[in-house]
């Protein structure tokens, strides 16, 4: 096939299989897998690229999405998260190498075979982890421990199994101290590369020589130049090198990365899509059911043996809680990475049997011992690249497993364990006005959470007097924008008496909830038609909340005549019209159903029966208002 044509196939058939996956809420590298496999029936893409430009390719783009998820990396979490993260990116994963190895070699794999399989099988990976996490959205904890060890431990499983790879495939056989000395020279090039690549590039960015239009392209640039560079330097140094530049420049002060992180998400999305559709398509069903009666034990064993030991011992006498380490060890899926790396290694065995093998004809002439010994080494090499060739669908099988499971079954243990919400419907409101604190109370009365968030700690008295969840923030801190505790929250409405800050807040939680979930009020330099030549830019504008859209001076003046909030359902006695028509000043704030809260905007569809408004209004006569809404 025309390799214009692969290409722009995988990238539309990858965008629709993300799409799907948003669309019906389960995980998008299902659908991704799916499509690859069934790719791969009619066009391998080592037929259309070769191995070497496939895998250099393979390797690139596994360096710019590590690098990504480096950039949103700061240390103060690691001081505020203490030592769970270090013991989760030490202690577990060699926990987790010793019995992913051990449960390898019970299933028949050579021990060599078994221990480069543990080692590659000890990474997550943002690219599975950060999808789950966005949709649970977890405690602050969690979601740090587990988007850190995804992202660090990375570039740490990809070293380990290098090199257990040269320790198997050296005619000199392992040695303790000689793989810890190429650990200790691989972190030491990956440092001396990227520190002062760093520092020059942020160097670069504080005397702004890098124009805001370019800042993305030259980051992308600067990654893979690292990456290149350090692996010319020293083999497979170049992920880490990567990974250690991308937290460095994140933790650099006055640096403005805004532009560069949304340039690289949409990157990375392409790019995942893009490269699990190629990779599965390289796996054919036959080979997938080969391995799949051992591949079904194996999954079974890693998902309630290995990570919950690894986990439990590795997290034992910190400071998590027990539903903390329950939740993360049932929270291990396998990504690209995990793929790309096993992919490389079956290639590279292959070829380092052959290799080995042209060196023993080369000296058997000339030193017969030597070159039976090299023979003998051939044989062993050959015996074990049939092992290791099994490998790819094995670990495409266990990818495909432990998203599913962990997927679609991760939100309900997340709930039981009080920790998230499988479908979080909670509203979250910058301000304190205390017409919005009695709308938070009658929807915590319906069983909504709710959250206040405002700089000044008295401006809070009254919630907390409510009962109801608040954080003492400047909700445009950085702190707030990264870092606050979303569990439960699905929506935003910024109710603060200044305009622009509203607005300025609804960009900065764009990326946290989404666009369609940001929401603002009414502007004062609104006409009636909702623009204004003296109007902010769309840009910066929110979604405007409520219905009908009304000012907060208005919203005040309103509730300091009396307009309290009250909530109805609707339904046969009580259709939307006729709930107008009794309370036709009212203002509709909030249709909460059981499965999702919305808020309520000028441009919404009439509310459906069963729904329950919560209005800010006077009280429905001679209407019993409804109670709490059950769960279904």
């Amino acid at each position: 096939m025309n390799p214009a044509i692969y290409v722009a196939l995988v990238i539309a058939l990858s965008v629709g299989a993300q799409w799907l996956g948003w669309r019906l809420r389960l995980p998008a590298l299902l659908f991704l897998l799916v499509v690859g496999f069934a790719l791969g029936q009619f066009v391998s893409p080592d037929e259309v690229f070769g191995r070497d430009l496939l895998f250099a390719g393979v390797n690139l783009c596994v360096a710019i999405i590590l690098f990504e998820g480096a950039l949103s990396l700061k240390l103060r979490q690691v001081r505020d998260l203490g030592r769970p993260i270090v013991r989760l990116c030490t202690v577990t994963v060699a926990v987790s190498w010793v019995l992913i190895s051990l449960a390898a070699r019970l299933l028949g794999f050579d021990l060599r075979v078994a221990l480069l399989l543990g080692a590659i099988l000890v990474v997550t990976g943002p690219t599975v982890i950060n999808p789950i996490l966005r949709q649970l959205r977890p405690t602050r904890r969690v979601s740090g421990l587990l988007r850190w060890e995804g992202i660090i431990v990375d570039p740490l499983g990809a070293i380990l199994a290098l090199l257990v790879y040269q320790g198997v495939t050296s005619i000199e056989g392992a040695s303790l101290w000689r793989e810890l000395g190429r650990l200790g020279l691989t972190v030491v090039v990956a440092l001396a590369v990227a520190i002062p690549v760093g520092l020059g590039l942020t160097a670069m960015l504080r005397r702004h020589l890098i124009p805001d239009f370019l800042q993305g392209v030259v980051f992308v640039g600067v990654a893979l130049g690292t990456v290149v560079g350090s692996d010319l330097i020293l083999e497979e140094s170049g992920l880490l090198a990567v990974t250690a530049l991308g937290v460095l420049i994140a933790n650099r002060p006055g640096i403005e990365l805004d532009r560069v992180l949304e340039f690289k998400e949409n990157l990375q999305v392409l790019l995942v899509g893009a490269l699990f559709v190629m990779l599965a398509g390289r796996v054919t069903p036959a080979e997938i059911a080969d391995v799949a009666p051992i591949g079904l034990v194996f999954v079974a064993v890693l998902v309630l043996i290995v990570r919950p030991l690894s986990v439990q011992l590795g997290l034992a006498g910190t400071e998590t809680s027990r539903q903390e380490r329950i939740l993360m060890s049932f929270m291990a899926p396998r990504g690209i990475v995990a793929a790309s790396i096993t992919a490389v290694f079956a290639l590279q065995f292959s070829q380092a049997a052959q290799t080995v093998r042209s060196q023993a004809e080369a000296v058997m002439d000339g030193d017969p011992q030597r070159g039976r010994a090299l023979m003998a080494f051939t044989e062993r090499l050959a015996g074990m690249s049939g092992q290791v060739d099994r490998l790819v669908p094995l670990v495409f099988l266990v990818i495909v497993c432990t998203v599913a499971i962990y997927g679609l079954g991760i939100g309900r243990l997340a709930e039981r364990l009080g920790l998230a919400s499988a479908s979080p419907r909670g509203v979250m409101f910058a301000g304190s006005p205390a017409w919005a604190i009695d709308a938070a109370v009658a929807l915590r009365d319906l069983g909504v959470a709710t959250m206040f968030v405002t700089r000044r700690s008295y401006d809070l008295d009254a919630v907390r007097a409510a009962g109801l969840r608040c954080e003492a923030a400047d909700f445009l801190s950085e702190y707030a924008v990264d870092e606050m505790d979303l569990s439960g929250i699905a929506s935003m409405v910024a109710v603060t008496p200044d305009d622009n800050v509203n607005s300025i807040g609804s960009v900065h939680y764009r990326r946290a909830l989404g666009r369609s979930n940001v929401f603002g009020l009414r502007r004062t330099d609104e006409g009636e038609d909702g623009d204004s030549t003296t109007g902010t830019v769309s840009a910066l504008k929110a979604l405007t909340a409520f219905e009908p859209a009304l000012e907060h001076a208005e919203l005040e003046r309103r509730w300091r005549a009396g307009a309290r909030a009250h909530r109805v359902r609707i339904g046969e006695t009580m259709s939307w019209e006729r709930f107008r028509r009794l309370v036709p000043d009212s203002v509709a704030m909030f249709v909460v159903r059981p499965s999702s809260t919305m808020v309520a905007t000028p441009s919404m569809a009439a509310p459906r029966n069963g729904d329950v408004v919560v209005y800010l209004g006077e009280a429905l006569p001679d209407v019993v208002e409804e109670g709490p809404l059950t769960r279904r």
